[in-house]
């Protein structure tokens, strides 16, 4: 009798198991019959400052969920430069219970865990821009972040190293100026790799700090007669006021290194880039996995750029003084 009711009761089990199956192709999220690919899922998008690179990492983080058939409602916020808006910002996330929080730089980042934290709620975040989110205390490690929060990272191995031995070696820089916001975290985390490898080829770091993108002009005017060139690092104070550096690169034929591609194309000489779209799309990716999976954060490793290529602004070399030589070219993209 037993054995008859455990496979009377299996048949059961099997036939409205095939029902439900037979029912949908794509996986429920909830008593209501709603599917995970028709819910209309809530994002807060939270940014600390509006420029080129960030807006593009955007883009590109809206491309992947579209690409991925998930419906999503976007509540963009700015947090215009102040660290302590990132903070507001997520909490109101919070308090409207989003499924996923979108932080795009490293305040951003900040801010939404320490609001999550504070209120208990574990509501999953994806950031990139970040330089350095060891450093930050937003993930345990690369590999396993723990928590709720991963992404992807702004920052190649290589390229501080690369771009400081351009300019020792072929510009023959003695001493590299750069302009960043000290109270930038993943800034400070930057000019010690710069140093480090300026150390490396006997060059010299002059330094000026800039709170607020009104600060960037003079900061960089303070380096004149100091620096053979410029490397702008990517600050999100500085980057916003981009055009600040470029005027006074111009003016003083002095060569302006940028710390990623976005910034070459508004008008800076050189950087070893990445495309920030990528990795605003690798990020979406990773939402997208956490979305219609059931993937948690912690279990997704944080993620490197890839794709890592020395690109030349021909009109900004011309501009700066910098004489193009020929065998630049087997290593670089020229853009005009």
């Amino acid at each position: 009798m037993r054995n008859t009711w455990f496979k009377t009761a299996a048949t059961a089990l099997a036939a409205s198991v095939l029902l439900v199956g037979c029912g949908s192709d794509t996986s429920s999220s909830g008593d209501s019959g709603e599917t995970s690919k028709e819910k209309t899922y809530q994002i807060g998008v939270s940014q600390f400052v509006q420029h080129a690179s960030l807006d593009e990492a955007y883009k590109g983080f809206q491309e992947a969920l579209k690409d991925k058939g998930i419906n999503a409602k976007y509540d963009p916020q700015n947090a215009q430069g102040d660290q302590n808006n990132t903070l507001t910002i997520s909490q109101n996330f919070v308090g409207k219970n989003v499924d996923l929080i979108f932080a795009n730089s490293t305040p951003s980042a900040m801010g939404a865990l320490t609001a999550t934290k504070d209120s208990n709620k574990d509501i999953p975040i994806v950031f990139t821009s970040v330089t350095d989110p060891v450093a930050a205390e937003l993930v345990e490690s690369l590999e396993a972040p723990g928590g709720n929060i991963t992404g992807t990272t702004d920052a190649h191995p290589d390229a501080i190293a690369n771009s400081v031995k351009f300019m020792a070696e072929e510009l023959g820089a003695k001493t590299i100026g750069t302009v960043y916001n000290s109270g930038e975290q993943n800034s400070i985390v930057q000019i010690n790799m710069l140093k480090a490898e300026a150390d490396k080829h006997g060059v010299k770091v002059v330094e000026a700090s800039a709170a607020t993108s009104a600060d960037v002009k003079q900061a960089t005017e303070s380096l004149v007669g100091k620096a053979d060139a410029f490397f702008i690092i990517t600050d999100n104070t500085v980057v916003a006021a981009l055009e600040s550096v470029i005027m006074v690169a111009n003016e003083k034929d002095i060569p302006l290194f940028v710390g990623e591609l976005d910034s070459v194309g508004r008008g800076g000489f050189a950087a070893y880039g990445f495309s920030y779209h990528d990795i605003g799309y690798e990020a979406g990716e990773m939402a997208a996995d956490i979305l219609l999976n059931g993937k948690k954060p912690s279990e997704l490793p944080v993620q490197y750029p890839q794709n890592l290529k020395l690109v030349i602004n021909e009109k900004a070399a011309k501009e700066m003084g910098v004489e193009l030589k020929e065998e630049w070219k087997s290593e670089a993209e020229f853009i005009k």
